[in-house]
């Protein structure tokens, strides 16, 4: 027997499971369990222990869903977990959580800590990789809710006959009380009835301004908030005079105070925190958090007041107007009978602009420890749900996991039922939420994607160049008049600029390729709504965008119709503008190129998907698709081969069969949001990218999941880094004439989690070092240093700077990656081929020089790895840009190098290169600020680069992008004066990796994306967010200008008659959102008034200032 139960007691007050290890029962080391079940107790809850062996035992299973859901009593209401790894096994498309299905309660993981209570109060990890993996990253994937480490190991007695440690878990009592409330809370929310539940939305708003409430990547998120409020009334909930548009819902939010400081003081405030209540719950706060609120921010009283200091100035974001009296916080939202609708606290960046630049740890300020106060304490919430991909919370200062009781977003929010709707492809900042903010994710679908097509001036030329080879056989005395007018369109619509050249012939022989692929680009079409399918020509397009990359189950779409069609070339890797051997005319169309061939195949596929969606089209499912593939138009170089069980016939299966009914049923993402609501358990289910090849993560709706961290970067991963890589060397190196020597890349963790680890792949790939995979599971477990002679290229310098998430998430790759450097750096190699090596010679000789020991001088010359400070997120570029606070590049690279410059290194304090036994490696060392070292490194760097893994979102869609690679090259760029290379790598096929300038990506993404007629109209359908993602493309292409100086003055020029002149578009953003109009406008201005944007005429700068009045007027 694997289970150890007792005799099952009665009583009426509601039951917790407790699982934990049969081992720790057995040695006597249940202190904690002990603990956890005095805790419980003393909240009115009956705890229920059971040891076990392991969970994966079938009968164990049974067992444990017998006791917990005895037939003769009430069963668990909540179970809390101690045990390490996963119920369900990572390699399965589905997870097997079968049992946490039938017990239907919240699963909190409790972790019992493999370190000392001493590391984890000093490092700012929180957990070792091994902690990570077996107690986060795997339980996750049966959707536990994670919590914190109630104990950590302990000496308890030394046996000196054995010479050996007793070791045993002490238990931390404030983390013990920590999750024996969120389980009393979690039982409370499950208890009661619909109509007493009280429930809180909360809506992102950043930047702090009116046009950009509710913030949701991908998600239109005002819209999705009166989904929400409609279903919550219909499942019994007191709602009360919900807003059924979302006109209503925005103008009811901003007739109150906001966080916008605009008229706030004229402003109604419709719910306050008292002053005296909010005194005793600060009394309250643990010392240190305290402490470093107020010496932040001053005293409570004097930042009431307005004080600071000596100096007066504003401190709270929501300060108090003559209506409602000094003593109090105003609250930021409506109250619509037992549920809220509230706006998120700003930070505080927005207050004083200046810490910006230095103070990436800075503390919440104590208005917005009021707003949570007054959402647990005086609204009285039972749950809270956060709408939409970010929010602040999950980023503020603290611990990466395990969060003490002195971490802010332990401070703000408390142990608090968390739900969190958040996109499907973002599983790194999705599980941020879930680890320091124990959220339950409710993943949803991504927007619907569509090919970009061709509009105005493009369509124009493409239709001359058909023209023009249609005259080459037909009537060449028309050449020349019509070259002269492709050559005037190519001047008027500034593609000569994007194409990088000037000479009429290379012009014409590059067109045709280039308007192919922004013909085929990928854009949104649109945005998604909570718990709603994608209808008609919307939900086409998402199918294709899916089924067009290979999967598990297909070889794509397209490729499939190139089979069945008998074609010689890959249509996702293929070069676009070569002439294809099999030119014909199909289908009444020119099919001179591949491009033009691999449009056809992109048309057909839609017609397939239409027809398969088409009603009463296929009433015989089982025949449906063999009628599909009936023969079509085509030359005899183009013969139709399928059979029914040809790839083609295999792909429309699927789409039937699996894809449509997975995506059909995204308003089970409605379903889970009440199901998590009632107290129940959320399924769990994989994350990423569904048009990169992971179909496996619809239906959307659940809580997903990572990765195991061991395992990256996969083999997968590495093939793809691996080609990238190649990519890059061979591209710089056909444009200088020489190899790269160093390069700069940023490393995300989101991406590493979407990808496997295709970026830290592709940075090992340029060091010259391959991973070391070992076991069925394929976990990484060292690396290979690969000689000269095998690799064929001198090794390349890289430096990465990694994101906060990064840190948190993969300690591993961070010990992995300073391993393989210094093994590197001590190679004895040409310094022509070694040039990583070289530096670091040079460096030490230098540091020597200025007074440094000759260890230490080694140790700072072999750093690799930058990051923020522990506990910190970003680079300070955000709040310094959109507050203006700024005048050159040297004031945006002193804030990225300040947010930047900490070292991150496994070598600190050791005697050269550490033990490469990965494996047996705990946590990097505790990073130090090193902005020399840092600096060292940025005024060598040649190569920025930035990758992207998927095209469901783009580089002018998120602050992240210019944050990072523009910062990285504002950074270089002072200390070189001139801009380094700085390129754009493209994984979203896999196997066709691509890299180009940013200067040509920003330009693809300009005109297939933001000035495209086709995305604007998707934008329009959505109202207030479609006018606010339109704003925010504006900002964002601002800013990587700012940064990164990467666009050109036509697009500042195109925005302003696409969006600002058009009559039907700026009546749209005028009429839904004015805010959205006066910032497009000011930041078109702002553009011209710092020169980046510079021929502009005066007429154009007039139309811009009057814009900015006509929306004052409508704002007020």
């Amino acid at each position: 027997q694997g289970l150890g139960i007792g005799d099952r007691p009665q009583s009426p007050i509601p039951k917790v499971g407790i699982l934990f290890y049969r081992a720790h029962y057995l040695g006597g080391n249940t202190k904690v369990i002990d603990a956890l079940c005095a805790a419980l107790a003393q909240k009115d809850l009956e705890p229920m222990p059971v040891f076990v062996s392991s969970l994966r035992d079938p009968d164990v299973q049974a067992e444990l869903s017998e006791f917990f859901q005895p037939k003769d009593s009430p069963q668990i209401a909540i179970l809390l977990n101690t045990t390490s790894f996963s119920l369900a096994r990572l390699e399965t498309e589905t997870p097997q959580t079968d049992l946490w299905q039938k017990l239907d309660v919240p699963v909190l993981q409790v972790i019992l800590s493999g370190g000392t209570v001493e590391q984890w109060e000093l490092q700012s990890q929180g957990l070792s990789p091994r902690d990570i993996a077996m107690n986060v990253a795997l339980p996750e994937v049966d959707g536990r809710i994670i919590t914190r480490a109630v104990s950590f190991k302990a000496v308890q007695t030394r046996n000196p006959d054995l010479e050996t440690d007793v070791v045993v878990y002490e238990p931390v009592s404030d983390r013990i009380e920590f999750v024996a409330q969120l389980a009393a809370n979690w039982v409370r929310l499950r208890s009661k009835p619909p109509q007493e539940r009280r429930i809180a939305l909360i809506l992102a708003n950043y930047p702090n301004r009116d046009g950009r409430l509710a913030n949701g990547v991908g998600l239109d998120t005002p819209a999705s908030c009166v989904e929400i409020l409609k279903a919550l009334q219909m499942a019994g909930y007191l709602v009360e005079n919900p807003p059924t548009q979302v006109e209503e819902l925005i103008q009811r939010l901003t007739t109150g105070v906001t966080n916008d400081p605009e008229g706030r003081e004229l402003r109604p405030v419709l719910q306050s925190s008292s002053h005296t209540e909010y005194q005793e719950y600060f009394a309250s706060l643990p010392t240190a958090a305290q402490q470093g609120i107020c010496e932040r921010w001053g005293l409570e009283e004097d930042a009431k007041m307005g004080r600071h200091g000596d100096t007066e100035r504003e401190i709270f974001p929501a300060s108090p107007c003559p209506r409602v009296p000094v003593s109090s916080f105003a609250i930021p939202g409506i109250q619509l009978g037992n549920v809220f609708v509230g706006i998120q606290p700003a930070r505080g960046y927005d207050l004083d602009p200046s810490l910006n630049y230095h103070a990436p740890d800075l503390a919440p300020t104590q208005a917005y420890l009021a707003f949570y106060y007054w959402v647990r304490e005086c609204f009285g919430a039972d749950a809270v749900v956060h709408v939409g991909k970010h929010g602040n919370l999950e980023w503020l200062p603290g611990k990466s996991l395990a969060l003490s009781s002195n971490c802010y977003p332990e401070v703000a929010f408390g142990p608090l039922p968390h739900l969190y709707p958040f996109i499907v492809n973002d599983p790194g900042e999705g599980s941020q939420a879930k680890r320091r903010a124990q959220a339950v994710i409710l993943d949803h679908l991504t927007p619907p994607m569509t090919r970009a097509e061709l509009y105005g001036g493009l369509q124009q030329l493409e239709n001359l160049i058909d023209e023009y080879y249609e005259a080459e056989s037909l009537d060449p005395s028309r050449l020349p008049a019509i070259r002269d007018r492709i050559h005037q369109l190519v001047i008027q619509e500034n593609l000569h600029l994007d194409l990088g050249i000037q000479n009429e012939k290379e012009i014409f022989n590059s067109l045709d390729g280039y308007l192919c692929e922004l013909k085929e680009a990928q854009i949104r079409d649109g945005l998604h709504i909570f718990g709603q399918c994608p209808e008609g020509r919307q939900l086409r397009d998402l199918i294709v965008a899916i089924a067009r990359i290979p999967n598990r189950y297909s070889i794509g779409i397209t490729r499939a119709l190139a089979q069945d069609w008998g074609l010689d070339f890959d249509p996702l890797t293929a070069d676009m503008s070569v002439v294809s051997r099999q030119s014909s005319v199909v289908n009444g169309k020119n099919c001179r190129t591949i491009g033009d061939i691999v449009e056809l195949l992109e048309e057909h596929a839609a017609s397939l998907v239409d027809r398969l969606l088409t009603p009463n089209s296929c009433t015989d499912a089982i025949n449906c698709v063999d009628r599909l593939l009936t023969p079509h138009s085509c030359t005899d170089a183009i013969n139709r081969v399928s059979t029914p069980h040809s790839p083609l016939s295999t792909t429309l299966d699927w789409i039937r069969d699996r894809l449509l009914p997975a995506i059909q049923q995204t308003q089970q993402e409605m379903t889970y949001l009440l199901h998590g609501l009632d107290g129940r358990y959320v399924p769990s289910a994989p994350a990423g990218a569904p048009t990169r090849g992971r179909p496996e993560v619809l239906p959307t709706g659940r809580n997903f999941y990572s990765v195991d961290i061991r395992a990256i970067p996969t083999e997968t991963a590495w093939d793809i880094g691996r080609k990238a890589a190649e990519n890059l060397i061979e591209y710089y190196t056909q444009e200088h004439g020489e190899y790269p020597k160093t390069l700069g890349l940023s490393l995300w963790g989101t991406a590493t989690m979407r990808t496997g680890g295709d970026d830290i792949a592709e940075a090992l790939a340029l060091l010259g070092v391959r991973p070391v995979w070992d076991g069925a599971a394929r976990r990484v477990v060292d690396f290979e240093i690969l000689p000269l002679a095998i690799l064929q290229r001198p090794r390349v310098d890289v430096t990465l700077r990694i994101s906060g998430f990064f840190r948190d998430a993969f300690p591993n790759l961070i010990d992995l990656f300073d391993s393989a450097v210094q093994a590197v750096a001590a190679l004895d190699e040409p310094p022509e081929q070694n040039p990583l090596a070289a530096q670091v010679r040079q460096d030490t000789d230098f540091w020597t020089q200025q007074g440094l020991t000759t260890e230490a001088a080694l140790v700072r010359s072999r750093y690799r790895i930058f990051g923020s400070q522990p506990g910190a997120y970003g680079t300070g570029l955000q709040g310094l840009i959109d507050s203006q606070n700024w005048t050159d590049d040297q004031d945006l690279a002193r804030a990225y190098i300040n947010w930047s410059c900490y070292a991150y290194s496994g070598s600190r304090g050791a005697e050269g290169q550490r033990g490469r036994g990965i494996e047996k490696a705990t946590s990097p060392s505790s990073p130090l600020p090193a902005p020399e070292a840092f600096q060292q490194r940025l005024a060598q760097m040649q190569i920025v680069l930035h990758n992207q893994d998927n095209r469901e979102h783009d580089l002018l869609d998120s602050d992240d992008y210019y944050q990072f690679q523009g910062g990285l090259t504002a950074a270089v760029r002072s200390l070189q004066g001139k801009n380094p290379q700085t390129y754009f790598g493209d994984n979203s096929i896999p196997a066709r990796p691509r890299v180009r300038k940013l200067k040509e990506e920003i330009a693809r993404v300009y005109r297939s994306r933001v000035v495209n007629p086709k995305w604007i109209a998707g934008m329009m359908r959505h109202g207030y967010k479609g006018a606010f993602e339109m704003a925010a493309t504006v900002d964002y292409l601002f800013a990587y200008d700012a940064t990164a100086k990467c666009v050109e003055d036509y697009m500042y020029q195109g925005i302003v008659k696409a969006y600002l002149l058009d009559p039907l578009v700026s009546e749209f953003i005028l009429y839904n959102n004015p805010y959205a109009l006066r910032d497009i406008a000011e930041k078109l201005l702002e553009a011209s008034q710092r020169s980046l944007w510079q021929d502009v005429n005066i007429q154009t700068i007039e139309t811009l200032r009057n814009l900015v009045h006509q929306a004052e007027a409508a704002i007020e």
